[in-house]
């Protein structure tokens, strides 16, 4: 049973995060030839406060907005 794991800074849309289930879903079955009721997909939100690299956080080091590309739209 394959089990994806995918960790990314809050802030996208429900759509946008049932379109990356979707698609990573139907590639595991197609790559790894498994039943797609045998992946298990999992989302991992954090806020950018709670995010660093290379000792800074995000909120820090990029600033306002940075990393918020693609999550303009209303959250469902």
């Amino acid at each position: 049973m394959p089990f994806v794991n995918v960790k990314m800074v809050a802030g996208r849309t429900l759509e946008q995060k049932r379109e990356l289930a979707e698609v990573i879903t139907r590639e595991v079955v197609r790559i790894l030839n498994v039943k797609p009721e045998w992946v298990e997909f999992v989302i991992d939100e954090y806020p950018r406060e709670n995010w660093a690299t290379a000792g800074q956080l995000h909120a820090d080091k990029y600033g306002p907005g940075c990393g918020s590309q693609g999550t303009e739209e209303k959250q469902l």
